[in-house]
Formats: structure tokens, sequence, C-alpha cells
């Protein structure tokens, strides 16, 4: 009971969340730490695998060497990298010490369900729909962004909800290379031998925001899904 006093007593102090090293600014930076991670993950992993549902052909390499990001624990490859002349733990930004080796680490965590759900939504468009837009002489290109995408997309923003998710929760673990976020609170809060009040606390923070971001990305996929199901019967 003391603990979750204590954690609550943290929570509702103003101190707590002002100052450069407050809560505020550590969440700040684990949010940009986490979608700098997802946007390179996008950007690398995405238009291969799409494409290679296009096509296909070759998924199946894609997937298998997109799961050693899955296999390997983030933080066994966060240990590995550091120790390395580059990523090494040199200071990037706002993204502070270890920066680099941080979101290389995240980085390919997310490219997992970022890969295979690309890859398998658009393989799954069913042969039938293809085929008819073949019959109707679009080209390759065409039957891509007009057919097989918008089927496509809602399985597609599902990979990017989950690894928006799982590396919010797996951000924390830059602060053990004294990187930047949420996790220098849970750590700084579990070293003291008084109490877990503050490690608690931040725990719960990156809990809520979770199920924030959760929600939120929910809430946008299905906004984005019905956006074009809209304009196309307008």
């Amino acid at each position: 009971m003391r603990d979750v006093h204590d954690a609550w007593a943290f929570l509702t102090s103003g101190s707590s969340w002002t100052g450069s090293d407050g809560m505020l600014a550590l969440l700040g930076q684990q949010l940009l730490l986490t979608f700098t991670a997802l946007l390179v993950a996008i950007l690398v992993g995405l238009p291969v695998a799409l494409w290679l549902g296009h096509i296909g052909r070759g998924g199946w390499a894609a997937i298998n060497i997109s799961a050693v990001g899955r296999a390997v624990p983030v933080l066994a490859l966060l240990a590995v990298l550091v120790t390395l002349n580059w990523p090494g733990t040199t200071t990037l930004g706002p993204y502070g010490r270890a920066g680099l080796a941080t979101i290389v680490a995240l980085t390919l965590f997310a490219l997992p369900p970022v890969i295979t759900n690309g890859y398998v939504a658009v393989r799954e468009v069913p042969g039938s729909v293809k085929q008819a837009a073949d019959g109707m002489g679009m080209t390759g290109r065409q039957r891509f962004w007009r057919v097989e995408m918008p089927l496509a997309l809602p399985l597609v923003l599902s990979g990017v909800r989950l690894a928006l998710v799982q590396l919010w929760a797996t951000a924390t673990i830059a602060a053990l290379v004294a990187g930047p976020g949420l996790g220098r609170v849970i750590t700084d809060g579990f070293a003291t031998r008084a109490g877990h009040g503050e490690g608690i606390a931040g725990a719960i923070v990156v809990a809520v925001v979770a199920v924030v971001l959760e929600v939120l990305a929910g809430g946008l996929a299905r906004l984005s899904v019905r956006g074009p199901r809209v304009a196309s019967r307008a």
C-alpha cells in the first residue's frame, strides 16, 4: 500500500511533471523515439511488402528476414549495438545518448508486423477481383492503386497500429543505456530502497498512454478506411 500511495503522490505532484527531467519532457522524448522508429519501419518495410504482395513472389523471404527482429530480444540487440563503434553510444540530438542505436533496435522490432501485414494484405486480395481489374484493361499499377490497395488497407493499418503500441511499450528500454523516455522514471524508481512509488508511477503512465495510442490509432484507421468508400460512393 505504501508503494501505491507513493505512486499517487508522485503522479499528483506538479514538480514531477515539470522541468527538463520531468514526466512531460520524458513523455515527449519517448513519443518522439516511438514515432521515429515507426516511420523508419514504414518507409523501409512497407513498400517492399506491398510490392512483393502485388507480384506474388518472394514474400516468404521478406517475412522470415523481418522476423529476426521478433526473434532476437530487443534488449539484447540494443546491448550489442551500443558496444559497436557505429551506431554506438554517441548523442543524437533530442534522442539522447545511444539514440541511433535505440532507433535501429526499435525499427528492427517494428518491421515484422509492418512487413507481414503489408504482404499478406495485398497477397490475399481475391484472384477474381484481380482478374476483373485485368479484364477492364487496367495496368499493373492501376490495379494496385485502384483495386488492391483499397482492399488491403485495413490489414495494412492493423500492422502499423500493432507496431505503434509495441514500440511505445518497448521504448522504455532506452533508459538502460541512459537514453531518453519514461524508462528513466521506472528504472530510477525501482532502484531506490525507500520504495518503488516512482517506478510504479512511470509504469502507470506508460500503460495509460499505450491505451490512448491504441484507441487513437484504431479511430484513425477506421476513418482512413471509411473515407475512400464514402468518396467512391459519391
